[in-house]
Order: C-alpha cells, then structure tokens, then sequence
C-alpha cells in the first residue's frame, strides 16, 4: 500500500526522502517515535512546572538539533525494532533539526519561565509545544520543519547546493 500523498509531503519537508520500497513504508509510523517521546516529556514537565524535567529535555533535543540522530532515535534503533523487525530510522536532516532546535529553545524558555515564577507563561509555552509536538506525533506535521524550508526558500542560492 502506498503512503498517502499528504504523509509524504510532511515527510519530504521534515527532510526525509520517502521510498517507494515496502522497507522504509514500514519505518514511517516510528518516525513519530521520538516526537512522540518528546511530546510526553514536555506534557509532564509542564503539567508539574518542572523547569528540571524540562531542561532535560531540552538537552535531549539540543542533541537532536547538533547530530544527525535524536536520543530517542537510539532506543528505537537499538531495542524496539529488533522486537517488531522493521528496519533502522532514516537520519534526521537539516529540518527535522532545525526543528529540535526550535524545541531546544522553546524548552529552555518554558522551564526559565516556571523558574522566574511566570507560571502563566510557562503554561502556555509549554501548552503550545505540546500541541506543536502532537501534531508532529500523529500527523507528522512538523511546524518547525515549515519554518525552516520557509526560511530556506527565501535565502539566496548562490555558494549552497541544488
């Protein structure tokens, strides 16, 4: 069964090449993995206006943001697929990276917020990431890969590649 035309677009502009081959058909609901592991972290950490819990997830994305591999990538890559038999996780790219980037942020500034004692606030940064990194967990739309290829569309070519 082919993917539907809408998951693959999602899936292109968070940078992923989407295959035709049954393989990597079969990896596309786990590329909802670590979003999805990072949703629930950040759901926690502002339900318990945990600036702690929050910086520690911030440090996990800041990983994503930097390497090619997100924290979570690695206990999907080295535990669950040798239970289900499906194949590695594809790298992330530049926007799926720029988008734990702008989670790194958003992290570290929701739990800066609970600590200056703007609960307000960090209710609702953290609320918003929350639904941002839901919509990334179920319909692999990833807001921050929007902003980044809306950014790269209006940077000039000339010195990068096609």
């Amino acid at each position: 069964m082919a993917l539907a035309e809408r998951v693959v677009r999602r899936l292109e502009m968070q940078g992923f090449s989407c295959s035709p081959d049954p393989a990597f058909r079969a990896v596309v609901p786990w590329l909802r993995f670590s979003p999805g592991l990072t949703t629930v972290g950040a759901a926690v950490g502002t339900a318990l206006a945990a600036p702690a819990v929050l910086g520690a997830l911030a440090l996990v994305t800041g990983t994503c943001a930097t390497t090619a591999r997100h924290p979570f990538d690695l206990l999907y890559d080295h535990g669950i697929r040798r239970v289900t038999g499906t194949p590695a996780l594809p790298r992330n790219e530049p926007p799926r990276r720029f988008a734990c980037a702008l989670a790194t942020v958003w992290l570290v500034a929701t739990a800066v917020a609970f600590s200056a004692g703007l609960s307000t606030l960090g209710y609702a940064l953290g609320a918003l990431l929350v639904v941002l990194g839901g919509l990334v967990a179920t319909t692999h739309f990833c807001f921050g890969s929007l902003v980044y290829r809306a950014i790269d569309r209006r940077l000039p070519t000339s010195g990068r590649e096609s």
